[in-house]
């Protein structure tokens, strides 16, 4: 069996003394583990940081063989990111979310091309930490955890949304959230609609609650919390803040 297809490279890790397990996100195929021969060395090295966009012919001897990589450079994205520490931060996260929460061999088109949206606009900081709260709201719903933002759980309402319940992932209207405001987590407009202009403020509440619901919907299965490079990339945001 073989498949060619473009992708992002996820992590590279050493498997024995000079070659390397790469995960990568395809296109067409989804989150595809494989061998990469020689991935320890520099050349290769350099071509598997994660963020970078490859073209990737995989062989294996079925379905559920490991089977091995040939790998050419389409994108070095992370070496144009390496100017940049915030934009880095990004590259990593989302890489690490995608790692994190993606299963196996199971193609996800949609989330591919918004990780691809993304990472086209990681030198525009107005811009990319709300694409990533999207990008996480996206990724839950072809998950099969969507969250209903359209309408108050409470009343039913559908105006003046700006809670959503952390137990039933539904929306809550201002006035049916007062009372437990502290207990429920933010929802910006431009989370529920695209058309709104998100403020770096807004973007951190919106991955405030999108991380909650990836740690608590996905990653508690396997007893997993938020990757390391999220919280990071969440404390550099909130410096920009101050």
């Amino acid at each position: 069996m073989s498949f060619i297809d473009n992708g992002i490279i996820l992590d590279a890790r050493a498997h024995g003394e000079t070659h390397a397990i790469v995960d990568i996100f395809t296109s067409e195929k989804g989150r595809w583990a494989g061998l990469v021969y020689g991935g320890q060395g520099r050349r290769m090295g350099a071509l598997l940081q994660p963020g970078n966009e490859v073209k990737a012919d995989w062989k294996g001897r079925g379905e559920d063989s490991l089977g091995h990589f040939s790998l050419e450079m389409v994108h070095a994205r992370a070496g144009e990111m390496m100017h940049d520490r915030l934009s880095l931060a990004g590259l990593s996260a989302a890489c690490a979310m995608a790692r994190a929460c993606l299963p196996e061999r199971e193609a996800h088109a949609p989330s591919y091309q918004a990780m691809a949206v993304l990472f086209e606009n990681l030198d525009h900081l107005e811009m990319w930490p709300a694409l990533m709260a999207r990008w996480e709201l996206g990724l839950l719903a072809e998950l099969g955890f969507g969250l209903t933002l359209d309408r108050c759980a409470a009343t039913g309402a559908r105006d003046n949304l700006i809670y959503v319940s952390p137990r039933s992932a539904c929306a809550v209207s201002a006035e049916a959230g007062e009372p437990y405001k502290e207990k429920l987590l933010p929802l910006p407009a431009f989370l529920r609609d695209g058309a709104n202009a998100a403020t770096l403020g807004d973007a951190l509440d919106a991955l405030e609650t999108t991380g909650h619901f990836i740690e608590t919907r996905i990653l508690h299965v396997s007893d997993k919390p938020l990757p390391e490079a999220r919280l990071r990339v969440v404390e550099l945001l909130k410096a920009q803040l101050d």
